[in-house]
């Protein structure tokens, strides 16, 4: 008998319960109401959070202007000095648009971004700790997501800003930001690349005038002393059926002084005599003479999803907000509830 009264005991009475909250819902849903009412409040205080995201892919010829007709010369140069058609090379508008992405993903690029910015300068307070936590934030507020062939993402920049306007604009200019920045990259390096082709192919340039001229004094003093040697025996004629470029030094005045004249005067007409590449090399260095013509206003990467404003806010989420604290507002009321209707009971 006594068993049966505990087990009666606990039992959860479902009517009673009903009952108890039914007549306590003044409570759930005034309870309710003010949380709604506080989340909502907290929602129009809280500093809001909109972001929007571009993705950028490699661009096209056109859009390098002059700085691709340089390096595709610079890179002829190598493969003509490399005596190799077959030289592994990377696309041009790859290797600009890697310099773009390692700028776009780099912290130092991030952070020099926002220490010139209106946006940063606006949010200082004059206190250095404080100042820094702001500007990490800010860092913190552009996310780089590489490319991922696997899932077909491409490569996506996002930023986070207190309005849409703001993280529509901000995310503009920074792109713009890291573009200069690779664009100042790149022409430093086809700068130095056009320096060093320039210096070393002036330095074969001359050697090749060097040893051309001294090729040259070396067959005129040749025939020089040949000359002297037959005027001095008053030979007038040849007198060998050897071919000229075969006699030897010794034996070069048997052709006889008006042979030798006649060489020696086409020699000094004619002048050194240079090889095959001479004149190509000449004009290819006259052309780096000129000096690289740098582009500073090419573009680095092409939009295929241009910055927009940003429709829905990511923080605070209000409708969640006010589901999330009305629900735990009802919760807190049924409590409240339940526990006047014991004290009543008592």
């Amino acid at each position: 008998m006594k068993s049966e009264i505990q087990s009666v005991d606990n039992e959860l009475d479902i009517r009673s319960l009903c009952y108890s909250l039914w007549y306590g819902k003044i409570w759930i849903v005034g309870i309710a109401i003010i949380f709604a009412a506080i989340a909502l409040g907290y929602s129009y205080v809280v500093k809001q959070e909109w972001s929007t995201t571009a993705i950028t892919d490699k661009p096209t010829v056109s859009m390098l202007g002059g700085y691709y007709s340089q390096e595709q010369f610079l890179r002829g140069l190598i493969r003509t000095s490399s005596n190799s058609a077959a030289v592994a090379e990377t696309p041009i508008t790859e290797d600009v648009y890697s310099e773009f992405i390692m700028q776009l993903s780099s912290y130092d690029a991030r952070r020099d971004f926002w220490l010139q910015s209106d946006y940063y300068k606006q949010r200082q307070s004059g206190d250095v700790r404080a100042d820094a936590v702001v500007l990490d934030e800010l860092i913190n507020n552009i996310i780089f997501t590489p490319k991922d062939d696997k899932k077909g993402i491409n490569d996506s920049i996002k930023l986070t800003a207190e309005t849409p306007s703001d993280a529509n604009q901000l995310l503009r200019q920074y792109i713009n930001f890291a573009n200069q920045r690779a664009v100042t990259s790149l022409n430093a390096e086809l700068q130095g690349t056009w320096s060093v082709r320039q210096t070393s192919l002036a330095r074969q340039v001359q050697r090749q005038e060097k040893m051309a001229n001294a090729v040259y004094q070396r067959e005129l003093k040749r025939l020089q002393q040949a000359l002297t040697i037959a005027q001095q025996q008053g030979i007038t004629r040849s007198q060998t059926d050897v071919p000229a470029d075969q006699l030897p030094n010794s034996e070069l005045f048997l052709l006889g002084k008006p042979m030798l004249q006649a060489r020696y005067e086409a020699l000094q007409a004619n002048g050194p005599d240079f090889e095959n590449d001479y004149d190509h090399d000449r004009a290819v260095l006259s052309s780096l003479n000129d000096g690289a013509k740098l582009d500073n206003q090419f573009k680095a990467y092409r939009y295929l999803r241009t910055p927009e404003d940003p429709i829905t806010r990511d923080k605070p989420r209000r409708l969640f907000l006010l589901i999330m604290w009305g629900g735990v507002g009802a919760l807190v009321g049924a409590g409240v509830a339940l526990t006047r209707r014991r004290n009543k009971e008592i």
